[in-house]
C-alpha cells in the first residue's frame, strides 16, 4: 500500500500543473515570509483583510470589465496600499486606515456586483484559490517579488530595522519613513494579491503571517529574523504541499495547519532571555538598544 501511494504521489508530481503549483509555492516561501515580517514590524495584522476586500473589488472590477480579475486585483491592491501610507501619520496609525480600507473595499465590491448583475460566484471563487491553475504570469509575479522583496531588505537593512523598530526614531536618524513606509505598503499590498491563486485570501496567513510569528521566536536580529521567516516558510510549503497532494486534500488548508503546527512547536521552545528587536509602545527608547541589523 505504502509503494502504491509512492507511486501515485511520483506520478502527480511529473504532471505539469503541479509542477508550476510546487515551483510557486517555493517562490512563495522566498519573498513572502519578508512580507509577514513587516506585517509583524508595523503592526499591521488587519493589511490582510483590507487586501482580501480590495482584490474582491478589483476581481469584481475584472468581470464587469472584461479585463483580467487577478490583474485587476493586483492594480487595486497596489493603489490601495498607496494610498493609506500617508495615514501613517494619523494618531491611529495604519491600523485604522486599513479598518477603513476594508470597509469601503468590500461595500464598493457588493455594490459593484450588485448594481452590475455579475455572477459574484466567480469573483468569490478567486477567494478560495486555485492553486493548479498557477500559469506563467503568475509565477513571473511571485519570482520578481521573490528578488525584489530580500534585495530591499538588504539594500536597505538599517533603514528598514530603524522603522520596523521605532518610527519616531527612524525620523529622527534621518531615515525617509514616508517613502519607505509607501514602498513597504505597496509591497504588502502586491504580495497579498499575488498570494490569492495559492492559497485563496482567506488563508494568505500561512504564506506571510505564520513563519514571520515563527521567526520572532527564533531571531535575536532583523536578519536573522528574515532567514528564519525564509527557512520556515520553504519547509512549511514544500511539507504541506506534499501532504496534500499525498491525501488528496486542498492544499491551503493543509498549508494553514503546516505553519500553525510549526508556529505552536516554536512556542513551546523555553524561551531565550534576548532582546527584543522592535521596541515595546509603552517603553522609551535608547540608543544602546538599538536593534542589530547584521
Amino acid at each position: 500500500m505504502t509503494h502504491v501511494a509512492a507511486a501515485d504521489l511520483e506520478q502527480l508530481l511529473r504532471l505539469l500543473p503541479v509542477q508550476r503549483a510546487g515551483f510557486a509555492l517555493l517562490l512563495a516561501a522566498v519573498g513572502l515570509p519578508v512580507i509577514g515580517v513587516v506585517i509583524v514590524g508595523l503592526d499591521i495584522m488587519p493589511v490582510r483583510f483590507a487586501m482580501m476586500h480590495v482584490a474582491l473589488l478589483g476581481i469584481a472590477l475584472g468581470l464587469l470589465t472584461g479585463l483580467d480579475p487577478m490583474l485587476c486585483a493586483l492594480v487595486a491592491c497596489a493603489l490601495a496600499g498607496a494610498g493609506v501610507a500617508p495615514l501613517a501619520r494619523t494618531p491611529d496609525g495604519l491600523s485604522g486606515a486599513m479598518g477603513l480600507l476594508m470597509s469601503l473595499a468590500i461595500a464598493a465590491a457588493l455594490l459593484v456586483l450588485a448594481v452590475s448583475g455579475v455572477n459574484a460566484q466567480g469573483a468569490f471563487a478567486l477567494l478560495w484559490g486555485s492553486i493548479l491553475s498557477v500559469g506563467a504570469a503568475d509565477l513571473w509575479l511571485l519570482g520578481v517579488l521573490a528578488v525584489l522583496v530580500p534585495a530591499l531588505f538588504v539594500w536597505r537593512r538599517r533603514d528598514l530595522a530603524l522603522l520596523l523598530y521605532d518610527r519616531e526614531l527612524a525620523l529622527t536618524s534621518g531615515v525617509r519613513v514616508d517613502r519607505l513606509t509607501l514602498l513597504l505598503l505597496v509591497l504588502v499590498a502586491v504580495s497579498v494579491a499575488g498570494a490569492i491563486k495559492l492559497t485563496g485570501a482567506l488563508l494568505v496567513d500561512a504564506l506571510t503571517l505564520l513563519p514571520a510569528l515563527a521567526a520572532r521566536r527564533l531571531g535575536t536580529s532583523l536578519k536573522s529574523i528574515t532567514a528564519w521567516a525564509v527557512g520556515i516558510g520553504i519547509v512549511v510549503n514544500i511539507t504541506g504541499f506534499l501532504v496534500a497532494l499525498k491525501v488528496d486534500w486542498p492544499p491551503g488548508p493543509v498549508l494553514v495547519l503546516t505553519a500553525g503546527a510549526v508556529v505552536l512547536a516554536i512556542h513551546l521552545i523555553p524561551e531565550r532571555r534576548i532582546s527584543s528587536w522592535r521596541a515595546p509602545a509603552s517603553a522609551p527608547v535608547s540608543t544602546p538598544s538599538l536593534p542589530s541589523s547584521h
